[in-house]
């Protein structure tokens, strides 16, 4: 039975790079018919925090990567971690460390001034008499020779020479344990067999190895991700945009949408570019994901939303947009418009836009009693070239018996041919009064949007700016 677990670090929000761990972690699960485990490493007491908690769990609920078991949190589980030092301690494989920070610092500046790597000298192992009353710390003992090899499944076989580490410690003296110490005894107690996560812990591994074989059990099966590269080939990071899943969803982008690009972001089948949440479980392999960093394309992404919109039901649409516009102000709390009436709005704009933010801000003046007027297209439209064309359009719409799309087009085709013209000449003035700017979806569409008594308005306003007034 595959198990795999996603442990984030409770000190942020959960990170475009996190995310993209647990979605590979979730789909090698559900590919496998194996167990996907949250665990948070919540240890580092002095930057973990219960907000960034809730708002991981938040985020990869809202990306829907349901898991089996958990969350498991490491702060519940110290007890655990001390009765396995223990255990290392009586079997000969740790020792007590009784040297101070501050002895431990002066030999590492030491160490320096000599151009030596600072590293533990190893004078606890063999003490005879340890100091009495003086707190102490627990430090594994690492091989002083050999090499120890990493067989990872993305990255192949990587060779250590042993030298390279010292004897760690994995309880402090505060009785708090580290992270290489409770991720092994975490990953022997919930039984992984896999352990996906970014490459930035393989130099991690090597001592993780030597952990699990003190203990007895064979390591999991390592696959370390390629890290996530911005634009300009750095370390992906705020200076290149939002990076926070939760940025992301207050943007107004689709979990799915996130979902497939994240999929995409270091992982490839083929040349398909766009899959449902089956068809990546179905063909998620550790052999597709690529040795090489991945390059996050803001603008791709902005695509693959797009992409999602337009394959959304509108209906659906409908309840995902309303809290945008709430957010923007057109919908106040006591007001909600004609659910049909809102459906037909949005999906006047869903070739248009790119995220659920845009349809707030893209259709502001469907909300609004007036609109401002763009000033380069108010001075190009709003004049006495097009003024003929905008009170006939006006009175037409006063003297219409229905008020329909059909109504509306055929009122403009007869001032089109009383003036003579073509319909953008006449359309676009119109579109400037109604809207504020040159760029809407169709026009009929829109007047009917709008409405015949805000329409009349938006024109009377409109005529009067032609005229001068």
């Amino acid at each position: 039975m595959v198990r795999v677990r996603f442990a984030p670090s409770p000190t942020g929000y959960l990170h475009i790079g996190g995310a993209r761990t647990a979605l590979f972690n979730y789909l090698f699960a559900r590919h496998h018919g194996g167990v996907f485990i949250l665990r948070i490493e919540d240890t580092d007491r002095s930057r973990s925090t219960e907000e960034y908690i809730e708002a991981i769990i938040d985020g990869l609920r809202w990306l829907k990567l349901d898991w089996d078991e958990g969350p498991y949190r490491q702060t519940d589980r110290l007890e655990i971690y001390r009765s396995y030092a223990e255990r290392l301690i009586g079997e000969g494989k740790a020792y007590r460390c009784y040297c101070t920070p501050e002895e431990l610092e002066q030999r590492r500046q030491a160490a320096i001034q000599k151009g030596l790597t600072p590293r533990y000298d190893g004078r606890c192992r063999e003490i005879k008499n340890p100091p009495q009353g003086r707190p102490s710390a627990i430090r594994f003992m690492m091989p002083e020779a050999g090499q120890t090899f990493v067989d990872d499944l993305i990255r192949g076989k990587v060779a250590y020479p042993n030298e390279m580490f010292d004897d760690f410690i994995i309880v402090r003296s505060d009785g708090t344990p580290t992270y290489n110490f409770v991720v092994v005894v975490d990953d022997v107690e919930m039984r992984v067999t896999h352990v996906i996560r970014g490459d930035d812990h393989l130099n991690n591994t090597p001592k993780q190895i030597h952990i699990y074989r003190a203990l007895g059990v064979e390591p999991p099966r390592f696959a370390h991700l390629p890290m996530i590269l911005g634009p300009d080939r750095t370390r992906l990071s705020k200076r290149h945009g939002a990076t926070s899943v939760q940025a992301y969803r207050e943007e107004g982008y689709l979990p799915d949408a996130l979902v497939n690009y994240l999929a995409r972001l270091g992982w490839s089948c083929g040349d398909q570019e766009i899959f449902s949440r089956e068809e990546l479980i179905e063909k998620f392999t550790l052999e597709g994901v690529s040795k090489s960093a991945a390059v996050f394309n803001p603008e791709k992404l902005l695509w693959l939303n797009s992409q999602y919109i337009m394959r959304t039901a509108t209906e659906e649409l409908v309840d995902l947009v309303l809290p945008f516009l709430k957010r923007e102000g057109l919908l106040p709390d006591d007001r909600m418009p004609d659910r049909q009436w809102l459906q037909k709005a949005i999906e006047s704009y869903k070739p248009r836009v790119k995220t659920l933010k845009e349809f707030a801000t893209s259709m502001r003046y469907y909300f609004t009693e007036e609109v401002e007027f763009d000033e380069k297209a108010r001075e190009k439209f709003l004049n006495e070239k097009y003024l003929p064309y905008l009170k006939d359009i006006k009175e037409g719409i006063e003297k219409m018996a229905e008020f329909t799309e059909e109504a509306l087009e055929a009122l403009f085709k007869e001032v089109v041919d009383r003036h003579q013209t073509k319909l953008k000449h006449v359309a676009q003035p119109v579109r400037v009064a109604l809207t504020g700017g040159t760029a809407s979806p169709g026009i009929f569409e829109v007047i009917y949007l709008i409405g015949r008594e805000r329409t009349l308005r938006r024109l009377q306003r409109a005529i009067e700016v032609a005229e001068g007034k």
